[in-house]
């Protein structure tokens, strides 16, 4: 993750929108810009486009007045569909009920994000906010200048509502669809008056989901669910061990005579089996007795047969040094040493898998025309297209890349290494001359997973004679995803390996953050929160530690160093409100149970978060009853997605804090499905209390936002409950008996 990218996950600093342009008319629709099909538009040379200045490519109003609009970011869950629908339809005046969205296609006018486009680190509507109301609020003058000379009238005196431009004075009025052939020959706007925000109808208000009856109804289609004429499905069997390759297989001649079977081929690291259904497919490739090489000496990525998750905790934690500085201000070392009382503790947190709802997937179809045609779940088309098109040895303009609605995001959809089958689907399609479609099991999708990265951090603490903490010395050791797959300087700390524990606002006047790479066997990737999943855990809890050393309450005290982050303080209030006051216990519920409470904070991605966990401990296993989630986005679009978004979040954040770990033996995942990996079930999904807070701060992203808080706070509850400190997870590993070593 180059720096561009990173900062802008972060800090949401819009990119500027062009709002020049010009028209172009299709069957009637008003289209800003002119709006070339996903093939032609590959074909424009990128530097004559300025990424977002062909508003064509995102808006197109038709002849009936619905609006079709192309988003630059893909939907998989999140809402950015009808959050934006929201942004255009404000200023075009447009109900967004009446707008019908889909993935755009690649293209230079999508690249977004620092010259690229990639839907993750809750960036969508945060980076497009600003350009996205430019984009509807030219539509409107448009539709007004068109209307202004067809009624004759100043275009000052025409007004809109919604789908319809009005003359109040003679009581005349046209439909937008009515209008878009004469918008179609007028200029860009330069300066479109925007609306003011006390006047805002949509923006801000709870508006339906978009996709919500579709995906109730069945109606809405994945990768899984399409379907091509002629087509044939496949299904694959991975090496045990990644960088093995299939030697002999012993029974190819009785599985290739299975019904339905087409044919079986070699793949990398992989074999498949081609048939009439996907069963039949994976009947049979499961029913294949292969023989695996071992991976060769130096291949890359392969993973080395001693490998286990136990020996790599072990180094890391058996780390030593500062590592190289990522955050320093003031001299943590001194003050430490000149310090009443020092603090210190280690933490980890485990390899994580995805664990989407929609197994990976890919349909491969190669055109009379030689070009390539591919639907894929992606976050980043114009990555995939360009990869797709190294596979099948074509020019990028060459490969057609379909962006269906995602079963899913959680950072599984990026461009990994071995870990999508879209490759697979490539080769296969093309060795078998029809259009494939391949399934991954959800056996192999665990043994191809890529995993949130195992991780240790080291914390010392200088407390002065009221107990109130001086220095704080972090160090956190492991490989970040973004330096795996964006690139990483050895002299320079990969932002992900150390968010979360860098980037605190509390007062401590001698701070110090450091990091120690040491490289991962396995392939890491992105999980939802990314580092912050981890590092907020680490820090968060070792703050109630610091507190508990020096004889403070962890409310109070992080209260106390916010007091010169009124933003961070009222949410801190804000949470305790939400939950009726704040109460650390141990005390006794309403229903005879032991309980406490647990909080923390967190600042990913641009909002700011507090939550606080209530607990209990039965039949030594946690029990989380309530969790309060306070979140200051800075400003909204949607607060029921935001709500949704935060409910999700709370589910995953516990589910990875309670029970899910994938451990390495032999180089092996040991689970391949659910049986060996345990989430989150219904029945113990706790209450969840949201308060949204406006603060007025540049706007933040929601996806991720809501997932660091939790593992830290329900943690804090248990160590109070039990008056054991936790330091690992998941929390289902340790005895958690009251009174007993966690």
């Amino acid at each position: 993750m180059n720096d561009m990218f990173h900062n802008a996950r972060q800090t949401g600093k819009p990119f500027k929108l062009s709002r020049r342009g010009f028209i172009g008319a299709s069957l009637g629709a008003l289209v800003l810009g002119v709006n070339l099909p996903a093939r032609r538009a590959l074909a424009q040379a990128a530097e004559t486009i300025a990424p977002g200045s062909r508003v064509s490519a995102f808006l197109e109003i038709r002849p009936d007045s619905t609006v079709l609009f192309r988003s630059a970011f893909n939907e998989g869950g999140q809402g950015v569909f009808t959050a934006l629908a929201q942004i255009v339809g404000e200023e075009l005046d447009v109900d967004p009920a009446n707008f019908s969205v889909e993935n755009a296609p690649p293209g230079p006018d999508y690249l977004l994000v620092g010259g690229g486009r990639f839907t993750g680190g809750s960036m969508s509507v945060r980076m497009s906010y600003d350009a996205m109301r430019r984009l509807g609020a030219s539509a409107r003058m448009m539709l007004l200048q068109a209307a202004a000379a067809q009624l004759d009238v100043p275009v000052d005196e025409l007004s809109t509502e919604p789908g319809r431009v009005v003359h109040a004075a003679s009581g005349r009025g046209l439909p937008y669809g009515d209008l878009a052939d004469a918008a179609a020959g007028l200029p860009v706007p330069e300066d479109a008056a925007l609306r003011d925000s006390a006047d805002f109808r949509w923006i801000g208000k709870p508006v339906q989901r978009l996709d919500a009856q579709d995906k109730s109804t069945g109606k809405t289609q994945y990768t899984i669910d399409l379907s091509l004429e002629g087509m044939l499905h496949a299904a694959v069997q991975h090496s045990p061990r990644l960088g093995g390759e299939p030697d002999e297989l012993q029974n190819e001649s009785e599985v290739g005579a299975m019904p339905g079977v087409h044919s079986i081929h070699r793949l990398p690291g992989a074999v498949a089996v081609v048939a009439s259904s996907w069963w039949r497919a994976r009947m049979a490739v499961e029913a294949l007795q292969v023989t695996w090489s071992e991976p060769a000496q130096g291949t890359a990525h392969a993973m080395p047969a001693e490998f286990s998750t136990e020996a790599h905790l072990a180094q890391l934690k058996g780390t030593t040094g500062d590592g190289i500085d990522f955050e320093a201000e003031g001299d943590a070392a001194a003050a430490l040493a000149g310090a009443a009382h020092v603090v210190e503790a280690s933490y980890d947190a485990p390899y994580l898998a995805h664990g989407q709802l929609e197994p990976p997937s890919a349909l491969a179809r190669w055109n009379d025309d030689g070009t390539l045609e591919l639907w894929v779940p992606n976050q980043a088309p114009e990555m995939f297209q360009a990869d797709a098109a190294r596979v099948a040895g074509l020019a990028p303009e060459q490969v057609i890349i379909h962006s269906p609605m995602l079963g899913g995001f959680f950072g599984r959809h990026f461009l990994y290494q071995s870990a999508n089958p879209f490759p697979q689907a490539i080769l296969l399609a093309k060795a078998v001359g029809r259009p494939v479609k391949l399934i991954w099991s959800r056996e192999e999708e665990f043994l191809r997973d890529t995993l949130r990265p195992i991780s240790v951090a080291r914390f010392r603490a200088g407390l002065d004679d009221d107990g109130l903490p001086v220095a704080l010395h972090a160090v956190t050791a492991g490989e970040g995803p973004a330096g795996r797959w964006f690139g990483r300087e050895p002299d320079k700390v990969d932002s992900s390996a150390v968010e979360g524990v860098a980037g605190k606002l509390y007062a401590i006047p001698n701070r110090r953050v450091g990091h120690v790479h040491v490289d991962d066997p396995a392939i890491i990737g992105f999980w939802r929160s990314v580092g912050h999943s981890m590092n907020d855990f680490f820090y968060e809890t070792f703050f109630d530690e610091m507190a508990d050393a020096g004889q403070q309450d962890p409310y109070e005290l992080r209260h106390r160093l916010l007091a010169d982050s009124p933003r961070h303080r009222n949410l801190l209030e804000a949470v305790a409100d939400l939950s009726g006051g704040w109460k650390r216990g141990p005390f006794e519920a309403g229903d005879g149970s032991r309980r406490a409470r647990g909080v923390a904070m967190a600042s990913p991605f641009g909002s700011e978060v507090a939550t606080i966990a209530e607990v209990s401990i039965r039949q030594g296993q946690v029990v989380v009853h309530d969790i309060w989630v306070a979140i200051d986005p800075g400003s909204i679009v949607n607060p029921a997605i935001i709500e949704a978004q935060v409910n999700s979040a709370v589910a995953l954040g516990l589910s990875s804090a309670l029970f899910e770990e994938v451990v390495y033996v032999d180089g092996m995942p040991q689970a391949r499905n659910y049986d060996g990996y345990p989430i989150l079930t219904p029945e113990m999904m706790p209450r969840v209390h949201v308060r949204i807070v406006e603060s007025g701060a540049p706007m933040g992203g929601i996806g991720e936002p809501g997932v660091p808080g939790v593992p830290p706070a329900v943690a804090n509850a248990v160590s109070t409950l039990t008056g054991r400190r936790v330091r690992s997870l998941p929390l289902s590993k340790l005895d958690l008996e009251e009174g007993g070593e966690a």
